[in-house]
């Protein structure tokens, strides 16, 4: 705790003066470029991935980046999601997972997860990742791999419950939304990019066109 507060200090004297200019701009609302939902894992930094300042990007942030589907659960996700697409006209939304998952890992080793009954009930929404994976890709035995494999069903299958929730379909429906499935390596900082022409995550390579309908499999 001492290391938060000495850093609120230096970030006042430093950080907030530095850049105050922007951060009174902010008093008016804000204008989001994108929702952003990813993992609650402390190594990912959405801003700092993707290079933006406060108020560029509405982040969600979930175990293993879940989006339940809509009216499966009474929770904060569907209230974001609407929140970002109705009360601020969001219109391209990222779902990034992550290398190194433990929620991921957890659906690999549901022992580890037995002491932790709401982290268990919650990757229910993620099961069908390890069932896509143990059809798809039967033949494969090694854990990394295998993690590596269900960490991207994971992505494609939360852009599924995505398109559950009414104000996305609708947006989607009306040509007026785009769907992203990221993947960030946080080990190498790559982040790849869900092609649905080639079903396959390749790196970010100049034209992010690959991202709308990303979810189509």
């Amino acid at each position: 705790m001492q290391k938060l507060k000495a850093g609120i200090q230096r970030y006042q004297a430093d950080g907030f003066v530095n850049n105050q200019k922007l951060f009174e701009t902010l008093i008016g609302g804000q204008n989001p470029l994108a929702l952003f939902i990813t993992c609650s894992d402390s190594r990912i930094d959405p801003n700092r991935l993707t290079d933006t300042q406060p108020g560029e990007l509405f982040i969600l942030r979930t175990v293993g980046n879940i989006v339940p589907p809509f009216g499966s659960m009474v929770a904060g996700e569907a209230a974001t999601i609407e929140y970002a697409v109705t009360a601020l006209n969001i219109r391209d939304i990222i779902i990034c997972g992550h290398s190194h998952c433990g929620a991921m890992s957890g659906l690999l080793d549901p022992e580890s997860v037995e002491d932790m009954p709401a982290v268990k009930e919650y990757l229910e929404y993620a099961e069908s990742s390890l069932q896509i994976v143990d059809e798809k890709h039967s033949h494969l035995v090694d854990s990394e791999i295998r993690l590596k494999r269900i960490i991207e069903e994971n992505v494609l299958l939360q852009l599924e419950n995505l398109r559950t929730h009414p104000v996305v379909a609708t947006a989607l429906a009306q040509g007026d939304m785009h769907l992203y499935g990221w993947i960030y390596e946080f080990e190498t900082g790559e982040v790849l990019v869900f092609h649905p022409e080639t079903n396959t995550f390749l790196p970010i390579e100049g034209d992010l066109s690959c991202g709308p309908e990303a979810s189509q499999r």
